[in-house]
């Protein structure tokens, strides 16, 4: 009797449990965000590597960076690797949906949210997503775009980290752009030593890696795509990077899609980030990219190719010459 009393028990307690534990995950997703963001500061020291010199206009070969960005368990090879597991990654799932869920929002004591900011979202795509997860106004959403007053570190295209925030019920705009800020700082300015800023200004390696970031669909051709933008500033070649139109088009008018389909007529738009009609970077970030991009714009591959693009399967392709380059389009396209 007191075994079957025991196996009752256990029968009764194992769903509860199971229960309680699921219902805890987005908590547990909360406080696991905070220790990473916790052991990201503690590893301040580490200082990205750069191994290009735009003003000599070359590009240094170093087996040491090599290996040392290639590391999965160093801080900068986890970025440009993109390391993680498939167990973390279904938690990661089932905590967020949980966490979407309306009737657990709608449970006592509840405040964890979560706010997803994809590497290559603009600005605007941004506070969007924090505005739908934290039911703000058009009002507050405007808020948490504009800089606040007397902030060390301004807000701007480029900035806004990539990755994924635990924020809280009813956070206000001026709490979330302090996250933000948080997070950019930890996980870039932290690392970015005046040395670096000597070689290659911040603005620049942003704008470069948000380039970057927009032209890649994986992280493999992120340093060689970096290698062919410096080859062509080098040269003084128009950079010619669609993405650049798209950002330009977007923001002439007001438009559903922040990255809408590129024309060839697109390449005579008016705008300073016509990358077809004008020399050199942008004038700005054209989107927010990750540290993978940030340390690709820093530390490109050395390559003689000047001309590329991503096949219909994602694969990146490059070319010496023009002539090379059509021949590469025709044959997979």
């Amino acid at each position: 009797m007191q075994w079957l009393s025991r196996k009752k028990l256990l029968l009764i307690l194992i769903p509860i449990l199971f229960i309680v534990f699921f219902l805890s995950l987005p908590r547990i997703l909360t406080w696991s965000l905070q220790y990473e963001q916790q052991q990201a500061v503690s590893k301040m020291t580490q200082e990205f590597p750069v191994t290009v010199d735009p003003k000599r206009e070359i590009i240094s070969e170093n087996e040491q960076v090599n290996a040392f960005l290639a590391d999965e368990h160093s801080l900068f090879g986890a970025s440009v690797a993109s390391v993680g597991g498939v167990i973390q990654d279904i938690f990661v799932w089932l905590a967020t949906s949980l966490a979407d869920l309306p009737w657990y929002q709608n449970l006592a004591n509840v405040t964890e949210r979560f706010v997803t900011i994809t590497p290559g979202m603009r600005k605007e795509q941004v506070a969007t997503a924090f505005a739908k997860t934290l039911g703000w106004t058009s009002k507050q959403k405007q808020k948490f775009l504009t800089p606040l007053t007397g902030a060390s570190l301004p807000l701007t295209e480029g900035s806004f980290a990539p990755g994924l925030y635990a924020v809280a019920k009813g956070m206000a705009p001026e709490d979330a752009q302090k996250l933000v800020n948080e997070r950019f700082s930890a996980d870039v300015l932290a690392h970015y030593s005046t040395s670096t800023q000597a070689v290659v200004p911040l603005n620049e390696a942003l704008t470069i890696a948000s380039l970057i970031q927009r032209e890649t669909i994986t992280t493999d051709g992120m340093r060689l795509l970096s290698g062919i933008m410096w080859n062509r500033i080098f040269a003084d070649m128009n950079l010619q990077v669609d993405a650049t139109l798209q950002y330009a088009k977007a923001n002439n008018k007001s438009v559903s899609n922040w990255w809408p389909t590129v024309y060839p007529r697109d390449k005579y738009i008016k705008s300073p980030y016509n990358t077809y009609q004008n020399s050199g970077l942008p004038p700005a970030p054209i989107a927010n990219p990750s540290v993978a991009s940030i340390l690709a714009a820093l530390n490109p591959i050395k390559t003689d190719c000047l001309f590329y693009f991503n096949d219909k399967k994602g694969n990146f392709h490059c070319s010496k010459t023009y002539a090379e380059h059509k021949k590469q389009i025709d044959k997979y396209y």
